[in-house]
């Protein structure tokens, strides 16, 4: 199978780690919205384990994508973590690579300039344990490999190259905790720049749970039935349709191109057949969801704590995807949930969105500020055995 096929993978027998799902948010923006650095002082989670002290590990998580270059460092913070600092910048690594197959000369460079201030950011917070990976752009570009050693050799950090599967798996790890547990099934996406991936959960997998939380990243992914990852995001959608010029007819031809990718994955799997008459929902994680939470919601400039974890009516998700349709590239600039860094790729998340929609008519959708990176630090503190105890003492309290 190529690697790049959008077929159907079964899950049931893969192995994860398990890993505290209760947090994983950062105050900083992990869409796009803020590109610049800013220290924050946010505390996540709920209370019952973990270590508060200032004296606590700092742990990093770096994603460097087609579009963002993001970073979040935290200390454990009893069922959560507590965010020490963040960073996000669009670097756009990916321009280009869907014509040439080659990462170009100046995107690598506005690369290196982001990850050298990821490097000091690093040492000067002194992370003692980080994940830091690369995806689709480097995935697939013929040198992406030779710039992750470039960024080894000048800047000293060693950048893994993330699998599809690996970056589903922490997707859904990132946002756990806004899956609604009623629920019978959830669709859970993230549309990146290069890639977007596509997780079915069916929570009948948990029954004998009961509808508690979840108290484990191991407990979301076990009720991952399948997944794919399409090879196409707001990046390259937008280089082979255009993105800052967008007609109703072009808008058609991205719905129809994504849902050919996805039609494959439908088969194979019957989601709209097992969900009828199903309690189910989306649970959207992009800059595409946030953006288009920002514009419905009527907000002035973007405010992570109003959209992460907010509902949406698929009625007005559609509102705001064709109104933004009928407005000009410089009208889009002027949307303060969108600017000048957006404008031509917000379209093409909109037709990305559209075609899942059409797929699998659903009336909820969930949206997340969080994703991979809150993902990648919830694994690695829970690797450390940061909420082991914690999980002891509740099952004490709850035999008394």
């Amino acid at each position: 199978m190529s690697p790049r096929s959008s077929a159907l993978f079964e899950v049931g027998s893969l192995q994860a780690s398990t890993a505290s799902t209760d947090a994983g948010l950062s105050t900083g923006d992990g869409n796009g919205h803020r590109n610049d650095s800013i220290p924050l002082r946010a505390s996540i989670g709920r209370p019952g384990g973990g270590d508060d002290s200032e004296q606590a590990t700092v742990y990093g998580a770096l994603d460097l994508g087609t579009n963002n270059c993001r970073l979040l460092l935290a200390r454990p913070s009893r069922r959560g973590f507590r965010v020490v600092d963040a960073f996000s910048r669009i670097i756009r690594l990916g321009e280009g690579v869907s014509q040439t197959g080659r990462l170009s000369d100046m995107a690598m460079q506005r690369t290196l300039d982001a990850l050298r201030i990821c490097s000091a950011k690093l040492a000067k917070c002194r992370v003692e344990r980080a994940r830091l990976v690369a995806t689709e752009a480097c995935r697939i570009a013929e040198n992406g490999s030779e710039f992750l050693e470039r960024v080894h050799s000048e800047i000293g950090l060693d950048i893994e190259l993330l699998s599809r599967e690996d970056e589903a798996r922490l997707a859904v790890s990132g946002c756990a905790s806004l899956i609604d547990l009623s629920s019978d099934f959830v669709l859970v996406f993230d549309i990146g720049g290069g890639s977007s991936e596509l997780i079915w959960l069916d929570l009948s997998r948990r029954q004998e749970h009961g509808r508690r939380p979840f108290q484990s990243r191991l407990d979301a992914q076990g009720c991952m039935t399948a997944w794919t990852s399409l090879p196409v995001g707001v990046v390259t959608l937008a280089e082979t349709f255009g993105g800052q010029h967008v007609s109703a007819d072009n808008f058609e031809a991205m719905v129809n191109h994504v849902t050919a990718m996805i039609e494959p994955f439908e088969r194979d799997g019957r989601f709209r057949e097992r969900s009828l008459g199903r309690v189910v929902h989306l649970l959207g994680t992009s800059g595409t969801v946030t953006t288009v939470a920002g514009i419905q919601l009527g907000l002035e400039r973007y405010d992570r704590s109003k959209v992460d974890g907010c509902w949406l009516d698929v009625g007005d998700v559609r509102r705001v995807t064709y109104d933004l349709l009928d407005k000009s590239y410089d009208e889009r600039v002027a949307q303060p949930c969108i600017g000048r860094d957006r404008a031509d790729l917000v379209l093409a998340g909109c037709a990305i969105l559209e075609a899942f929609l059409r797929m699998w008519p659903c009336n909820r959708l969930r949206v997340a500020d969080r994703g991979l990176r809150e993902g990648i630090l919830m694994t690695l503190m829970s690797e450390d055995g940061i909420y082991r105890g914690n999980r002891r003492r509740n099952r004490g309290r709850g035999r008394r």
